[in-house]
């Protein structure tokens, strides 16, 4: 499914800010927040992604840090839950952990392991794909607990970076590819 909505992907790219030498020198940073002053476009990219996966998921997961803001907006409108997938070390419970290489260096990402419960559906939702270890750890994880990930969610793809070859696979959309 595309968008309903055909000037969302030209106002999206107007809406981001490139940010050189963040958070390393030689990487441009695609910086989401932008979007997120403008409450009317913020509102059109949540109620884009909410036409398409009505009725489709019982949970979102969102990817810290972005990744919680645009899916618990997701996660309220849709009236399901939403949970957090957050760096090393910052869930308080027992958790499923996952380290992985970045484009710029190695992370560890965690889930609560009574997160979601065996069969779930969960649309993961994030802001960027770069090269594809971030989502495809937080893809493992979700699947570790037993859930299916029914779909990820993106506002923007970085086509050159690869990411989408690490999600074979999944159901993946991105409202802007570049």
């Amino acid at each position: 499914m595309t968008t309903t909505d055909p000037t969302l992907r030209d106002d999206v790219v107007a809406g981001m800010r490139d940010i050189p030498d963040f958070p390393i020198n030689g990487v441009v940073f695609k910086d989401f927040t932008p979007l997120l002053l403008d409450a009317a476009l913020r509102d059109r990219i949540v109620a884009d992604t909410v036409q398409r996966q009505r009725g489709r998921v019982d949970v979102v997961a969102g990817i810290e840090a972005r990744g919680f803001i645009l899916g618990a907006m997701i996660a309220h409108e849709l009236g399901v839950g939403f949970v957090p997938v957050r760096k090393e070390g910052k869930l308080p419970s027992a958790v499923h952990s996952l380290s992985y290489a970045l484009e710029y260096g190695t992370a560890t990402l965690e889930i609560h392991q009574d997160a979601v419960s065996n069969g779930e559906r969960v649309l993961v939702v994030d802001d960027v794909l770069a090269t594809g270890g971030t989502l495809a750890a937080t893809c493992q994880l979700v699947e570790q607990c037993g859930a299916s990930v029914a779909a990820i969610e993106l506002v923007l793809e970085i086509g050159e970076l690869g990411g989408r070859d690490k999600l074979q696979g999944y159901d993946v959309h991105s409202l802007v590819i570049i």
